[in-house]
């Protein structure tokens, strides 16, 4: 056993933070009310952050928390890629073992990337989800594991921290939502310099409400003396208090030291220098410590008992006695594992490590990397390969470094640590030329680099090559959100092939080059896909081909959809089926499918794309799924079938989130409030809507969702809120990269935004650059809703001066657009109608009979609010045109658009409604009966008619069913259920059903049993 030292250089006392203690206290009450907790403790070094965590930490354990402790791990300047989180999830795995496997199920592949013991982590390809993918999975993990159990998750040293800790600890930080869950992690304040890069991270995290920040001020000389005292088990003398207050500054760490040097009788008075008062008690160990003590000081923040014992070459007596004297003195500590020794803080670590000699230093990491390769097993599997790397780069030996860097950089990748893996892809690059020809011709294509596709070559005998590096360099950048260092290296790699004739390689880097100009906000890509599309032109089928292809026809979907962007996606299918590149083929079907839609075979299209799905959920696709599972609906909106595309899009959430795809599942909320809102949800359409905003990972899910905030907000008259949601959108689409689905409905809500506070000049300004512009093939699903703003907002405004200049030009480009506009859905026929109306409104021209085919063409569709505006525009039609029996169904036209405005909150319906009805001197209130209705249909205000037809849409019958039954036709009972869903305040036939069968209402009824053949 290790001897006991008789002045501890810790004080047992816990001295001061009461401030600061009670701050965490109450963040762990919190916790266990079930609202997850995150701080940040920032001090400089010895200032006493640890001492602090251990206390709190302590406090919680014996209040019932399972404590899990992480620290930043550094080896030379390196930190290893999400150790902390690593550490700490090892330790729930011990402590909570069950609970963690249960709250992992289904999801242990991508898991593992943070805790191996879960199993292998696949083979899946990479992508730019990949991280955010591997964070939202591990967020929802930590809630899982602590939604029964307090946790404290501790995390320090964020100083060290690698690129990859920092991105899943804000992540953490923004998104943690549930859970009885405490998340701290400390930093050293005084090391965070102005080009340090945990800086960007603190100014994120001082921006979310959500954190909370303590930063540990030095001790006062009252603060100081009770340390003292601590440390010597006596009152100090009151001089002594002073000096070393004034030496220490308050700092604990530095009392502890002063402390203890001066009860050993160390001459400490020779210097000031704090270094040299961290080094004179290491001077004053035997020569043997002395060693050892530099050993661990270059093998990083702890250093296994095996490792040193074969770094440092002494017998094993010898190194036991050498690591009594240091731990006696309380230089090193045994590390928390109980494997390993590590300074007992990291500032005495690092004055040993500065001590050392250059040729020193090298020949310890040089004797390091030896030892590791001779036995890998002296450290942990998961830290091998990287440690191994910044040992041989630190020994300066380029032939040994080059290998053992690209081995760490494929177990970065592995884990989805792309910034750590860009990082050494550099190194990489940086060693190549100095390493001999020999090494660099001894590395093979296959296990080091798998971002370029094969091009028929056999990666297990092709040499790499150093652009092979660079591209995935390219990706690696891309993948982690490090864009201009990835843009700088795609650059770089396309004048070195400016010498090459390899069009193929060219080709796939302006394939990156284009998505991180995108990216970027630099532009939309095209050109760059142009580029790549030429340089393959009349090539042989191969990866790459398929891939330009692909990405062409993508691009065309988006930007320029016809015939052309057709064709581009036949070919890309066929070339991905011929070379085998299923993902590829996935996507370029997908984007065939849409354009098959968009084209006008709409059933064709539809089904490619289900098939689709279908494939690549039970393939394990799990990005293409997620693309499915946004494009699919998004094409069964776009043809009016909103009932089939929320289901899919329901589905669609829980996939996404289950393989934690953030923008595709943002894509998704986006989407379902787009159908939500034809459907007439808007309550839910609004939390969708939002959904896409807070989940959004980029800036086009968002913008999405802004949109779909400010058409709900015109809808229930916010004109101001509209108008925040519609700026926040054209911020978030930018300007680099139109497309379609963004600037028509952009224009669309502008126009009406304009047209309600009476702007007609900026309205018809709006109509006018959109109609500039040209609305593609294929996206008339935007160009008529445009219209019909267009024309509602002229005949809104005929009588009106002010907007007489200009009109006759305004009207005569609406009916130009309406002749170049498909109608290839009922939807969209039923919007023709409908702005045929509104022209003829606009001149004074229209008749009952012209808005009577309008709510005709509206009734069959689940279209609720608008089917109440063309009945207002109807009603107004019959009182124009007189007679008691035109005012009668005014009347009932009136009340149901009122009964759908009421439901739906859309005030400024609402308001037209009635004041159409004062005007008339309509009242839309029932007539009171002259005996209480003892029948609850007849409260809900229908007609006997309709109480026989809702008693056969509670039973399940359709439209057609009901006429036979009946003997009515087709039409009218289309009628009637309509005028029972605006009633019943409800959207769908469902939603009628559950209402009669909630309340009763045919519960004593039989119904006959349909013979069906």
């Amino acid at each position: 056993m290790l001897g006991t030292v008789e002045i501890s250089s810790v004080s047992p006392v816990f001295v001061g933070r009461t401030d600061e203690l009670d701050v965490l206290h109450d963040a762990l009450a919190r916790a266990q009310a079930g609202e997850p907790q995150a701080l940040l403790i920032g001090g400089e070094a010895g200032v006493g952050k640890t001492r602090l965590v251990e206390e709190f930490t302590a406090a919680a354990g014996r209040d019932g928390a399972v404590v899990a402790v992480g620290g930043c791990v550094e080896i030379g300047a390196d930190g290893l890629p999400f150790a902390p989180f690593s550490t700490a999830l090892r330790t729930l795995y011990r402590e909570l073992p069950a609970e963690l496997a249960a709250a992992a199920a289904g999801q242990e592949e991508e898991l593992a990337r943070l805790l191996p013991e879960l199993g292998d982590t696949g083979s899946g390809g990479h992508d730019e989800e990949g991280m955010a993918r591997l964070f939202e999975l591990t967020a929802r993990l930590l809630e899982r594991v602590a939604a029964e159990r307090t946790v404290v998750l501790a995390l320090e040293d964020l100083h060290w921290a690698d690129a990859s800790t920092r991105h899943l600890l804000s992540y953490l930080f923004r998104t943690l939502r549930a859970g009885r869950l405490v998340v701290l992690a400390t930093y050293r304040s005084d090391d965070i310099h102005r080009r340090h890069p945990m800086r960007p991270l603190l100014a994120e995290l001082d921006r979310l409400r959500t954190v909370r920040r303590l930063d540990l001020a030095r001790f006062s000389r009252d603060e100081v003396g009770r340390q003292i005292a601590g440390i010597l088990a006596a009152e100090p003398d009151p001089a002594q208090v002073d000096d070393i207050f004034r030496r220490s500054d308050g700092n604990a760490f530095f009392v502890e030291e002063l402390a203890v040097a001066a009860a050993e009788g160390c001459r400490t008075g020779l210097t000031d220098t704090l270094r040299d008062l961290l080094l004179v008690r290491v001077e004053a160990l035997p020569e043997s410590a002395q060693k050892v003590a530099r050993i661990v000081a270059e093998g990083g923040s702890t250093v296994e008992y095996r490792l040193l014992a074969a770094v440092a070459r002494l017998a094993e007596d010898d190194l036991i006695e050498a690591l009594r004297a240091a731990v006696n003195a309380n230089i090193l500590i045994a590390a928390p594992s109980g494997d390993g020794y590590r300074f007992r803080h990291s500032l005495v670590r690092e004055a040993v490590g500065d001590d050392l000699l250059p040729g020193e230093r090298s020949r310890l990491n040089r004797r390091y990397a030896e030892a590791l390769e001779a036995d890998p097993t002296l450290v942990p599997a998961d830290q091998r390969a990287m440690r191994l790397a910044t040992y041989w780069y630190h020994a300066h030996d380029p032939a040994k470094a080059l290998p053992a860097v690209l081995d760490a950089s494929v177990q970065a990748r592995a884990r989805h640590a792309y910034s750590e893996q860009l990082r050494l892809l550099e190194r990489a690059m940086e060693l190549w030329d100095a390493a001999p020809e020999e090494v660099r011709a001894g590395l093979q294509l296959s296990g080091y680099a798998e971002a370029y596709p094969e091009c028929g070559c056999d990666p297990a005998t092709t040499p790499l090559r150093f652009l092979d590096l660079m591209a995935e360099a390219a990706c690696a950048g891309r993948f982690g959100g490090e864009r201009e260092r990835a843009l700088k290296i795609t650059k770089k790699a396309l004048r070195l092939l400016e010498d090459e004739h390899d069009p193929l390689r060219a080709a796939w880097f302006w394939i990156q080059r284009s998505r991180l100009v995108q990216s970027l906000a630099r532009g939309d890509g095209r050109q760059e896909l142009a580029t790549a599309q030429e340089l393959v032109r009349g090539l042989p089928p191969s990866r790459v081909h398929a891939e330009v292809l692909t990405n062409v026809a993508n691009w065309s979907m988006l930007h320029e959809p016809g015939p052309d962007a057709l064709a581009a996606a036949e070919q890309a299918v066929s070339y991905a089926r011929m070379v085998s590149a299923r993902e590829t083929e996935l996507n370029a079907r997908l984007t065939l499918g849409a354009l098959t839609v968009g084209a006008g075979d709409i059933e064709a299209g539809l089904a490619l794309m289900e098939e689709v799905r279908q494939q690549a959920v039970a393939e394990g696709h799990a990005f293409e799924a997620g693309r499915a599972y946004v494009n699919l609906p998004n094409d069964l909106e776009s043809v009016g079938r909103s009932r089939e595309a929320v289901r899919i899009l329901t589905e669609g959430v829980t996939y996404t989130r289950r393989f934690g795809l953030l923008d595709s599942e943002a894509w998704v909320w986006g989407n379902l409030a787009e159908s939500q809102f034809s459907l007439g949800c808007w309550d839910e359409a609004t939390e969708a809507a939002a959904a896409a905003l807070r989940r959004g990972q980029s800036t086009k899910p968002k913008g999405c969702g802004a949109m779909c905030l400010a058409l709900l907000a015109l809808g229930r008259g916010d004109l101001a809120e509209a108008s925040r949601q519609l700026a926040a959108a054209h911020a978030f689409f930018g300007t680099h990269d139109p497309m379609p689905q963004q600037w028509i409905v952009l224009a669309h809500i502008g126009l009406c935004l304009a047209a309600a506070e009476g702007r007609h000049a900026d309205a018809r300004a709006e109509l006018a650059a959109a109609l500039d512009a040209g609305i593609p093939p294929g996206t008339h699903r935007y160009g008529w809703p445009l219209l019909l703003a267009a024309a509602t907002a002229e005949a809104d405004a005929r009588a009106l001066p002010a907007a007489l200049p200009g009109r006759d030009e305004a009207l005569g480009r609406i009916a130009a657009a309406l002749k170049r506009l498909t109608t290839d859905a009922p939807v969209w026929h039923a919007h023709e109608a409908w702005v045929r109306a509104e022209l003829l409104r606009a001149e004074g021209r229209d008749t009952t009979a012209v808005w009577s085919d309008v709510v005709a063409a509206f009734e069959p569709l689940e279209r609720p609010y608008d089917l109440a505006r063309v009945r207002r525009r109807l009603a107004v039609a019959l009182l124009a045109d007189g007679g008691d029996d035109e005012r009668a169904r005014a009347t009932e036209l009136l009340r149901l658009a009122q009964a759908v405005a009421g439901h739906l909150g859309a005030r400024p319906l609402a308001d037209a409604v009635a004041l159409v009805a004062q005007r008339a001197r309509l009242s839309l209130t029932a007539a009171a009966c002259p005996k209480p209705a003892a029948d609850p249909v007849e409260s809900l205000g229908l007609t006997s008619r309709e109480h026989d037809v809702l008693r056969l849409v509670a039973a399940g019958r359709t439209n057609r069913q009901i006429a036979e039954e009946l003997f009515i036709s087709p039409k009218t009972a289309s009628v009637h259920v309509s005028n029972i869903l605006a009633k019943l305040g409800v959207a769908g036939r469902g939603e009628a059903a559950a209402v009669a069968h909630r309340l009763g209402l045919f519960a004593a009824e039989s119904l006959p049993v349909r013979a069906t053949g």
